[in-house]
């Protein structure tokens, strides 16, 4: 079956993964996923993500973070431009995620970075995702 948003898919595998209280979850390997993740990491929401080369596309493992008593270091994520209808945003247009406790993910022409350092930079662009 064809998957026609990747980045859902991704992140409803991740979303179940924390609410079934995973170790770790495999979603399909790309090189947005491998940004998102890498971002995710530097911020502390996920402990680590390896990749796996399954002779296809491959896919990536990720390792999920807990903080205390199996409460996730991710509270929420949210999908926010889809493919039927896309979000753009302006550098002047960028708003902080829940008071600057969460971070949106930002696609850019100098690659998939967090809204604060797209604020930085003075780049706007597609608001992937937003996680707290």
């Amino acid at each position: 079956m064809p998957v026609t948003d990747l980045i859902a898919d991704t992140l409803t595998v991740f979303r179940n993964g924390i609410m079934a209280h995973k170790q770790s979850v495999l979603v399909k390997r790309s090189r947005v996923n491998e940004d998102i993740f890498a971002i995710l990491k530097r911020e502390g929401y996920i402990s680590n993500y390896t990749s796996i080369a399954d002779g296809r596309q491959g896919q990536l493992k990720v390792y999920l973070k807990y903080v205390k008593e199996n409460a996730s270091a991710v509270t929420g994520i949210k999908r926010i431009s889809k493919p039927g209808l896309r979000t753009y945003v302006k550098c002047d247009d960028i708003k902080g995620v829940y008071g600057g406790l969460g971070i949106a993910l930002i696609s850019t022409s100098q690659g998939i970075m967090t809204d604060k350092e797209a604020k930085e930079k003075n780049l706007g662009g597609e608001i992937i995702c937003q996680v707290w």
